[in-house]
């Protein structure tokens, strides 16, 4: 009859196992410590519990059958990364045993060279699910730098230069199990839609390798980089940075991102910090400004450092007058603004702050930005969640001269009134004070001064101005003559002159209108108060008749 089991374990209190202390105690270190020890001790068997065993129950099962089965297990590429790591933690070696678990795993792991790439992924996936001891016990390092590196710099074009050591990336790239002489390019594409042009034609087709590490998980890849000696701001690799923006743009699109994103302490967060110094390094010489956006909407959902989001937003700024619209417009998480405001705020600032010293030159910069701007304005405006605070903060970012006129902006904020029915009249008048009137257009003044959404008395300054603006150039039409070169009579027009009293009766009128709608408006509110304090002190003489007397 064969002898009842005489030892329980419980593993990570999720399940209990009822073996022979003989037969596991033969292979593993650990348990026959802790037993020799209850012996001396005179401890009463209550059972072993172990906490945070490498894979859990299912590990501690995978090293029972071992020791059940004399010391034998078929040890595969997708199971030694756990095995190896079991046989670590129960003590399961040579002098314990001969030819334990510990010494067949390293024999196996010792023909990394000669396994196959895709086996190479397999083994680094599963080790996730042991990702503390693979790290701790050098697992994965043996297995990225034994199998991961040697399968990329071997298929390189240039032999004598390494994938650790490289810049530059050759234009193609094998799959070291091609046959055949036949090359396997993984670029796609489809895939590379949303890559702006500038990137795609700067830099080659997508390495072989970038979609098979991709499956990794971000733990894998980071490890991956800290070998690499390119982790964060070591990062000065043009490969390894545009692997990094494929994995995570390729992560963007899975659904297991999705929580992390809310997350500063993400687990993509390192990576996302890694590629953006990748970016910051090789800058502007390789990515254009519509790369850059692409790159910011990329890695800013993954939550970066201040600093590093910091350099990544000033290179960008360096370069904003190259932007377009659609740059602009990245999608914003700020209580449920569409577009990122704050992010064109800060980048409209650093361009100020970076031309500012260069003036002749700038000056034409500004303009352009002032024109973008000025476009992003009236694109934003319909938000029915951006403040006033924060419209005037994209309006007011920019210096007086960068607009010739603020034709633009006033239609900006047309759209954003009436987008916004419901905001208060001292509301309106602040939103209008990112105008200048002199630099506005007559029709322009015009409109506004009809515009029953604005303000009164900010049409009629609108108007003021219009009105000394036509009386200076009417001045400088009529003396100029006299002032220049008799030859040159004939260029002067009475039509011209008959244009500008037309627009002076026109401002006049709209102007006695005005002032006519600002005083109905003062006599209304005296009357509105009048009936107030009437209406008040009746209520209150009727309250006191009303009221009980008290001694």
């Amino acid at each position: 009859m064969p002898k009842p089991c005489d030892m329980q374990i419980n593993i990570d209190g999720q399940q209990i196992f009822l073996l022979k202390e003989k037969v596991m105690s033969k292979y593993c270190g650990k348990l026959k410590r802790i037993l020799n020890h209850q012996k001396r001790c005179n401890v009463k068997k209550l059972g072993i519990r172990i906490n945070n065993f490498p894979g859990g129950p299912d590990g501690f099962e995978l090293v029972s059958r071992f020791c059940y089965n004399n010391g034998n297990i078929s040890i595969t590429v997708a199971n030694v990364p756990l095995l190896h790591c079991c046989a670590i933690y129960l003590g399961m070696a040579e002098e314990v045993f001969s030819n334990n678990l510990l010494q067949q795993t390293e024999t196996f792991l010792d023909g990394i060279s000669h396994w196959k790439w895709h086996d190479i992924i397999e083994s680094l996936m599963n080790c996730e699910n042991v990702y503390a001891y693979a790290d701790c016990y050098g697992l994965l390092e043996r297995i990225i730098v034994g199998g991961v590196l040697p399968k990329i710099n071997q298929t390189q074009n240039s032999s004598d230069v390494s994938f650790v050591n490289s810049c530059s990336s050759p234009s193609s790239y094998s799959s070291p199990e091609s046959t055949s002489g036949n090359k396997r390019f993984s670029s796609s594409t489809n895939k590379l839609a949303n890559t702006p042009e500038k990137i795609r034609s700067t830099l080659p087709s997508k390495a072989w390798w970038f979609d098979d590490l991709a499956t990794l998980p971000p733990k894998i890849i980071e490890k991956l980089f800290q070998i690499l000696g390119a982790y964060k701001t070591d990062n000065n690799n043009l490969v390894l940075t545009r692997f990094l923006l494929h994995y995570l743009r390729k992560a963007t699109q899975t659904t297991r991102v999705v929580d992390c994103k809310n997350s500063s302490e993400s687990e993509y967060a390192a990576l996302a910090e890694t590629a953006a110094y990748g970016v910051i390094y090789v800058g502007k010489e390789t990515f254009s400004c519509r790369g850059l956006f692409w790159v910011i909407r990329i890695v800013s959902g993954f939550g970066l450092s201040k600093g590093c989001r910091t350099e990544l937003e000033r290179l960008i700024g360096g370069v904003l007058e190259q932007a377009t619209l659609d740059d602009l417009l990245v999608s914003g998480h700020d209580m449920g603004v569409y577009y990122d405001v704050n992010l064109v705020i800060r980048l409209v600032k650093l361009f100020v702050d970076i031309n500012g010293s260069d003036e002749g030159v700038s000056l034409q910069k500004l303009k352009r930005v002032g024109r973008l701007i000025d476009k992003y304005l009236r694109e934003i405006s319909p938000d029915q969640n951006l403040k006033i605070s924060k419209f005037l903060g994209v309006a007011e970012c920019l210096p007086d001269i960068a607009r010739d006129s603020f034709d633009e902006v006033y239609r900006a904020i047309d759209i954003y009134l009436e987008s916004h029915p419901v905001i208060t009249f001292e509301e309106r008048s602040r939103l209008c004070r990112c105008l200048n009137y002199t630099k506005l257009s007559f029709e322009a003044s015009k409109d506004l001064a009809k515009n029953p959404r604005i303000p009164p008395r900010v049409a009629m300054q609108a108007l003021i101005s219009q009105q000394s603006k036509i009386a200076t150039l009417d001045y400088d039409e009529t003396e100029s003559p006299r002032k220049k070169n008799p030859y040159q009579l004939v260029l002067y027009k009475e039509g011209k002159r008959n244009s500008f009293s037309k627009e002076k009766k026109d401002m006049t009128l709209s102007m006695d209108k005005m002032q006519w709608k600002v005083v109905e408006l003062e006599e209304l509110c005296k009357e509105m108060n009048s009936k107030m304090v009437t209406r008040n002190a009746l209520f209150n003489h009727a309250r006191s008749r009303s009221s009980p007397r008290l001694c």
